[in-house]
């Protein structure tokens, strides 16, 4: 139990089984506090945690030339993975999906420069872009490889044919999906079944339900003014009620073994052998999160948590619409 060096998929990246996600130390969720998410990528470290999760288009830039100062002279004691595919202009005007190619290489020039590495261990596509072949994208990505420049390759938000269509053309080491107790989709989508068919590794982003599952958000009111989360339809009126009442189910579930409910949700997705990339900011938070990482559910708890969190549990939608359309590409 705790937290370990696990492997990614199978084709020899290793991670801590608990990463952390990065962006809302620069990014959608708030106030930032430099000194205070340095301090907290030191303590992940101590605690076992090595795997930092960021992408171009957090902030722009900004997380990137964040996460450079945390790994300044000891690069190689964290795994760093960034996200491409979403053009940003050098100014950082957002352009929209883009996996051609041509930006595919400027992009990993410019993540490069801004972590101050000669490399990125796992770059992924962050969204599909439907008006280039997905084969295109991960024939550059394979470049990149062959270059030193990358050494794994991932997807987030593909669709089990298009993973498949990308594997064939090289090895892909992960895919990252939105995946939580309250967001299941992948179990009947044929996701799953298709990355532990390939012998891909699956990282689970927003185990916590957006913050959710952490008990902690009771009204819109306790998110900030400009926090993107009071655009996602399921913190929007009777969906935020009835997605409360579901929160409140596992809090009593997690109360009665002593935990909270953030490490309910994670230690779940872990028990599933799967990875889970948390974002906290803070590193109350991240000790909490890291606990996760010693807890073992019993069958029987398992059973209590499905039978309360079953598939199609929230209410409203993940994203916004014109998010939801650039999903399960």
């Amino acid at each position: 139990m705790g937290i370990k060096n696990t492997a990614l998929g199978s084709s020899g990246l290793k991670v801590s089984n608990l990463g952390l996600g990065c962006m809302g130390m620069s990014a959608f969720y708030g106030e930032t506090n430099e000194s205070e998410s340095l301090a907290a990528l030191e303590l992940a470290l101590d605690l076992g945690i090595n795997f930092l999760d960021t992408a171009e288009i957090y902030g722009p830039f900004k997380n990137e030339i964040l996460l450079s100062k945390a790994v300044k002279g000891k690069r190689d004691k964290y795994v760093i993975a960034t996200k491409t595919g979403v053009e940003v202009d050098d100014d950082g005007t957002y352009k929209g999906v883009n996996g051609k190619p041509e930006y595919i290489k400027k992009a990993i020039e410019r993540s490069l420069k801004h972590l101050e590495t000669d490399y990125v261990d796992l770059y992924y596509i962050h969204r599909i872009d439907p008006n280039t072949p997905i084969e295109d994208t991960i024939g550059a990505m394979a470049e990149l490889v062959k270059a030193g420049k990358i050494r794994y390759i991932g997807l987030s938000e593909a669709s089990p044919e298009t993973i498949r269509k990308a594997h064939a053309v090289h090895p892909v080491s992960a895919l990252q999906t939105e995946y939580s107790l309250f967001e299941r989709s992948v179990e009947e989508n044929g996701i799953l079944d298709t990355v532990n068919e390939l012998g891909i590794g699956f990282v689970a982003y927003s185990p916590l339900g957006r913050g959710f599952l952490s008990g902690e958000i009771k009204s819109i009111d306790d998110l900030a003014a400009d926090d993107w989360r009071r655009q996602n339809p399921r913190f929007q009126g009777d969906n935020f009620k009835k997605n409360l009442e579901v929160v409140e189910e596992v809090k009593r579930i997690s109360e009665k073994k002593g935990i909270t409910p953030s490490q309910l949700a994670l230690a779940w997705v872990l028990q599933k052998g799967y990875s889970a990339i948390p974002g906290t900011k803070r590193r109350k938070y991240l000790e909490e999160n890291a606990a996760a990482a010693d807890i073992l559910l019993s069958q029987e708890e398992l059973a209590e948590i499905d039978k309360v969190t079953p598939p199609g549990v929230a209410s409203g939608e993940r994203y916004p619409p014109a998010s939801m359309s650039a999903l399960n590409r």
